[in-house]
């Protein structure tokens, strides 16, 4: 599937607020942006797109900085009352990874029950084309293509159209996000999709016109969507979402020289996963991203994603090499000890497996719904 070609700060309606954050990949610009989070504008105004989120999303997913250093960071500022909200709304991220290593590849399939009501499993060519006829959504589309960025209300109205309204299966269209998405984090956005489209909680979500210009600052009338939520339920597949099609989603990796191993030293293994400029950092050893095939295969991601993930491990990991491989094949080269930080996603890794820095660490496992995980985790606070 080709890239839309947007460029970073391109509206496609200019009547609308313009949210085009920028992702700077240095560690100190990442530092700042975690210090000047604020934690009470966040808990007042996260919903709407101009609201005071962190833009944190990108350097959590791949590792760079963690759950629990964020905690930390907003405890030393605010009080658990005035934070709680942004470490609730945190918290769900590792809900969503605690979630994938309960189930491990079930999560790729209905998790709870079958998605209601879908029809195809296709994705609507309106969707693809940021032509949906609701602006807010459509914005949101733009700014994904061009910035890999999509506010998180967004992402469920997004989602909210295309599964249930649109009545598409929700497999293929959150791959499509996926592979955009600077942030992509495998569990939260699959576990995301299922929420909204029914088969990862008790019912559908819906948003109509009114909510979706609340929160996005448009102001359209007499759309599909400009209904009461009931009407909403029952209507047919609007005309606009009817055409639907499928989509080849591929990852170009890079072709790179050969990487040179110092087999007196330990190998670190960074992935896309991790990238942890903290991790083991006063320790000589061999530094390597690897980029395998086979992961890449199953979970494309585009070139701006991919670039975004080498640029973080260059700018953050001295002496960091980049092996374009299986985990196999940089076995044979390594002959020292190999470390790497568990991850559901890197299971056939072997080597000195290590823990992630996890915000509550002792709750784990399965949990029906995410307050009932979340009342675990406020034990802790």
């Amino acid at each position: 599937m080709s890239e839309r070609k947007l460029h970073a700060g391109d509206s496609l309606f200019p009547d609308m607020p313009n949210v085009a954050p920028k992702f700077p990949t240095d560690y100190n610009s990442i530092l700042n942006r975690i210090n000047s989070i604020n934690a009470v504008q966040y808990a007042k105004t996260r919903n709407f797109i101009n609201g005071a989120v962190t833009y944190l999303s990108p350097y959590i997913a791949r590792d760079v900085v963690s759950l629990s250093f964020i905690k930390e960071k907003i405890l030393q500022r605010y009080s658990f009352h005035q934070s709680e909200k942004l470490i609730q709304e945190l918290a769900w991220r590792e809900y969503f990874q605690r979630i994938w290593q309960y189930y491990g590849d079930k999560i790729f399939t209905d998790v709870k029950q079958k998605q209601p009501d879908y029809i195809h499993q296709q994705i609507p060519q309106a969707l693809i084309n940021a032509q949906t006829g609701i602006k807010g959504i459509d914005e949101g589309i733009a700014c994904l293509y061009s910035n890999g960025y999509m506010h998180n209300h967004i992402r469920m109205y997004t989602a909210m159209l295309t599964c249930n309204v649109a009545k598409s299966y929700w497999q293929l269209p959150s791959q499509w996000m996926y592979y955009y998405l600077l942030d992509g984090d495998i569990a939260s956005n699959t576990l995301s999709w299922q929420w909204v489209a029914a088969s990862f909680s008790s019912k559908k979500y819906y948003a109509n016109q009114e909510n979706i210009n609340k929160y996005t600052g448009t102001n359209q009338l007499n759309t599909y969507l400009d209904t009461d939520y009931d009407s909403l339920r029952m209507m047919d597949v609007p005309t606009v979402l009817q055409t639907t099609t499928t989509i080849s989603l591929q990852t170009n990796l890079p072709t790179v020289s050969a990487i040179e191993l110092d087999n007196t030293l330990p190998t670190f293994i960074y992935n896309s996963y991790n990238i942890d400029p903290l991790w083991h950092t006063n320790e000589k050893g061999n530094r390597v991203l690897l980029l395998e095939p086979s992961h890449f295969s199953k979970f494309p991601i585009s070139d701006k994603v991919l670039q975004f993930i080498i640029q973080l491990a260059k700018d953050n990991i001295p002496g960091i090499q980049i092996f374009v491989g299986e985990f196999d094949a940089l076995r044979q080269q390594a002959k020292a000890a190999i470390h790497y930080k568990e991850h559901p996603s890197n299971q056939h890794y072997q080597g000195i497996e290590e823990s992630r820095d996890w915000m509550f660490p002792n709750v784990k496992g399965n949990f029906n719904s995410f307050f009932a995980y979340w009342k675990k985790c406020e034990k802790y606070l």
